[in-house]
């Protein structure tokens, strides 16, 4: 590690519908900064060409305010590091091109950051309040994209042990909502409501998948049924019972979640567990995870809320890492939408 020499580095994250810049210095975040894009829910989902365009209107502003709250120049940089994949393919591009082009302005370095390894690395940012995992550890990753149970036995050393088959957690949250007439992003409000409702009010069946993988398409549409059943008995069904559905909703959820990260530490006889990504941010599965160190004597770590979603500093504390690796791109390197947690 290069020692007595501050070495800052600007992540820039644009996979999905969020444009954001952070500065990281060895390991400590100075600045993260982040624009969402609220057009998109008047359409109840991410529009992926309206998403490309609002990233190319904010990375200039977003990235100049990040520079300004870290209180550096541009000129102090080490290092641009930039979120590859995976994500939308128009996202992608405008975060890719833009790091290219200010690396090539600047003369300085390029790195190409996996989305998924940062919100893993997350866990690695410089902070008083957060400790740090050792290896191995285990990661519950779960977003609207993917749900993955990844082994982590080296900054960059990841394992699948199992993921999704179908639909991800997110999207199981967010259908949900939909299903239940809520504005999107619904995942949030599902867990909003479920702290008012009663866990067991209705029952939901559970996948049956083998291992450690995950469905959760079946239980989309067996929600889906339920409630049409239950309006065309009473058109104010949702209405009258939304807490305890969404409580339903949740504990059936975080029960399929929690199930597998049960067997997962069994067969591994790896006791130190994380959850990352943007339904890391659920306060149920924050709750459960962290009654799991007493019941099961596990060591757990959840990150904070704002190294949950998809944001920059993620993509910088990867960065930082990478640099101290010297694991640096060349200008000829590309996005791509699709890219597995162990890949580069």
């Amino acid at each position: 590690m290069i020692k007595n020499k501050s070495i800052y580095i600007l992540g820039i994250e644009s996979s999905c519908d969020d444009t954001s810049a952070a500065i990281i210095c060895n390991g400590k975040i100075l600045s993260n900064v982040v624009a969402n894009q609220e057009i998109h829910a008047q359409y109840g989902g991410v529009v992926p060409e309206l998403a490309s365009r609002a990233h190319q209107q904010n990375i200039v502003p977003v990235i100049q305010q990040a520079i300004q709250q870290a209180n550096i120049d541009k000129k102090d940089l080490n290092a641009i590091a930039f979120t590859r994949g995976p994500g939308l393919m128009g996202s992608l591009l405008v975060g890719t091109s833009f790091a290219k082009s200010l690396s090539l302005g600047l003369n300085i370095p390029l790195i190409a950051v996996n989305h998924m390894q940062g919100h893993i690395l997350a866990h690695f940012i410089e902070d008083e309040n957060q400790h740090k995992p050792p290896f191995p550890f285990l990661c519950l990753t779960i977003s609207g994209g993917h749900t993955q149970i990844v082994k982590i036995s080296d900054y960059f050393t990841m394992e699948v042990l199992g993921e999704t088959l179908d639909d991800a957690v997110g999207e199981a949250y967010d259908k949900s909502a939909k299903i239940l007439g809520l504005p999107y992003p619904g995942g949030p409000l599902v867990d909003k409501y479920a702290k008012l409702g009663n866990p067991k009010a209705f029952k939901f069946t559970k996948p049956k998948v083998d291992g450690l993988n995950f469905s959760f398409s079946g239980l989309k549409t067996a929600i889906l049924y339920f409630i049409q059943k239950k309006v065309k008995e009473n058109t104010n069904f949702i209405e009258e019972n939304l807490n305890d559905i969404c409580a339903s909703i949740q504990y059936t959820i975080v029960e399929i979640l929690f199930d597998k990260i049960k067997l997962a530490v069994k067969q591994s006889e790896i006791n130190h567990v994380a959850i990352a990504g943007g339904v890391s941010a659920n306060s149920e599965i924050r709750r459960v995870l962290k009654s799991y160190e007493a019941k099961f004597g596990w060591t757990t770590y959840i990150p904070k809320f704002e190294y949950t979603t998809d944001n920059a500093g993620m993509i910088a504390i990867a960065g930082y890492l990478m640099y101290l690796d010297n694991n640096f791109s060349n200008d000829t390197i590309t996005a791509t939408a699709r890219l597995k947690v162990n890949e580069k």
